[in-house]
């Protein structure tokens, strides 16, 4: 029912030390998919989905937050779970990927991995929908923010046919990006969900814009405030 999108990339923050940025998108034709299929920390990121199973990404997470690697992690969660053969399941940390497809999930499903991002998708119309996403990825370079990086992955995949089921029209889209950077202030648009709408992409991508705007509006504005953690100056203006 759904398609999405884990990465990993390594960057320099602005005093020269290493970071990592981990995100995560998905769409799907059901609405609220961000408050199921999406999960993200500082360590990792996941995504479950098919017959979802909220758990997998919930404790998925937190066992990479623990120090587990995420196949040692995803695969114990998957070893557990009588309903396995139902579920997608795929994540990234700091040193590799994970990708799992059930037998039983249903078609087409499929996944595509390299050690740095994963891709899966089921009920789609074709594998054509996961390989636009993963090379659209690899195709976006860095000089945008991830967030938009990934709704253009999910846009791809959206062309290509996305999720075949059309007799559905709510649909939604999330995305998450959290980074090991110790920032004052995240961006707005680091974490953003769109619950129900017959076009997911396009108003995630709108989303974006409006909370990328809104950020450097209120940076503009506040961010001497913020800092201070007083905003009494700033009511007045």
């Amino acid at each position: 029912m759904t398609f999405s999108i884990c990465v990993r990339e390594e960057y320099e923050d602005e005093a020269g030390d290493d970071q990592f940025r981990f995100g995560v998108a998905v769409t799907t034709r059901l609405p609220a998919v961000g408050t199921l299929c999406p999960f993200a920390s500082e360590n990792g990121a996941v995504a479950t989905q098919s017959l979802v199973n909220v758990e997998l990404g919930e404790k998925g997470v937190e066992y990479l937050d623990d120090g587990l690697a995420v196949e040692d992690a995803l695969q114990s969660l998957l070893n557990a779970d009588d309903g396995a053969e139902n579920r997608q399941l795929h994540g990234v940390d700091a040193d590799g990927t994970f990708t799992f497809s059930g037998d039983e999930c249903k078609g087409w499903y499929g996944h595509t991995s390299t050690d740095r991002y994963s891709v899966a998708g089921n009920l789609l119309t074709g594998e054509a929908v996961i390989e636009s996403v993963a090379e659209t990825y690899e195709d976006s370079g860095r000089d945008e923010p991830l967030a938009k990086r990934l709704v253009d992955a999910l846009g791809a995949g959206h062309a290509e046919g996305g999720d075949k089921r059309e007799d559905l029209h709510v649909q939604s889209a999330a995305l998450k990006v959290r980074t090991t950077e110790d920032e004052e202030h995240s961006p707005y648009y680091n974490d953003l969900r769109v619950d129900a709408t017959e076009t997911p992409v396009q108003d995630l991508r709108e989303t974006y814009r409006l909370a990328n705007e809104g950020f450097a509006e209120a940076m503009d504005r506040y961010e001497e405030a913020m800092e201070e953690d007083d905003m009494g100056a700033a009511e007045e203006e």
